[in-house]
């Protein structure tokens, strides 16, 4: 399982689930319109961790940032994302 960490939160990626699905479902605010890779809306920046591309981007990434509709976080990752709401867990 990765562990995600961003400014809010911190949490898991459920099996079969996108960085940026555990991002929407734990309220985070990521602006996305492609979901794979192609326009780099979601363009996100990432302080610590790795992460892979199962199939290389179209959108230009640069150092510090990744594309959370496609990539695949490889363990712990803390990213700069602010949370809309941070959904209350029991």
């Amino acid at each position: 399982m990765s562990v995600i960490i961003t400014q809010a939160t911190r949490f898991e990626l459920q099996a079969g689930e996108s960085l940026l699905e555990g991002l929407e479902r734990t309220g985070h605010a990521v602006e996305y319109q492609c979901r794979s890779g192609y326009c780099g809306s979601c363009r996100t920046s990432i302080i610590s961790g790795q992460v892979s591309y199962p199939t290389a981007p179209l959108a230009f990434v640069a150092a510090g940032e990744i594309l959370p509709c496609c990539a695949k976080p490889e363990g712990k990752v803390i990213l700069d994302v602010i949370a809309e709401q941070v959904k209350q867990r029991a």
